[in-house]
């Protein structure tokens, strides 16, 4: 599974040796901050496959993984089975429109996206466990209840 790591200017997708032969990269996914547009979790992140593989490596229902092409776009894909995934839609990246993940660490990384972060990558489930609570400092509001019949 990726590791997602996350700083106040990029996104590093850290893949394993596996799956770096699996997706035919050499090394980790660098994605800037400011192209992230849209980001989305999944339970059957095969429906978002779009394209053909070129470089990939495809097994149906098992495993998805390299850059996928279509018509408009290139993809980054790495989908293992039926597991929870995130869809990373991207808007002025120069290699890819969109990031599909198969990662547990997807609601993590779309908390971590709305804090603000250190200039240091850090794990995305770090980010969130470290993150201070919100605190709400307005007046509560006053619980209004039916008067009884």
């Amino acid at each position: 599974m990726v590791t997602l790591l996350l700083d106040s200017t990029q996104l590093e997708v850290v893949l394993s040796p596996i799956e770096r032969a699996a997706t035919f990269h050499k090394k980790s996914l660098l994605i800037a901050r400011d192209t992230i547009t849209k980001v989305q979790l999944t339970d059957d992140a095969w429906t978002w496959l779009r394209g053909v593989p070129n470089p990939g490596t495809h097994i149906p229902g098992v495993l998805a993984a390299g850059s996928w092409k279509t018509a408009g776009a290139v993809d980054f894909v790495l989908i293992r089975r039926r597991r929870p995934s995130v869809v990373i839609d991207l808007e002025g990246d120069e290699q890819y429109g969109r990031l599909i993940l198969t990662t547990s660490h997807g609601l993590a990384l779309t908390q971590a996206l709305r804090l603000d972060v250190s200039s240091e990558p850090a794990d995305v489930e770090e980010i969130v466990l470290t993150a201070p609570t919100p605190t709400s400092t307005g007046r509560r509001r006053p619980v209004i209840r039916p008067r009884p019949a």
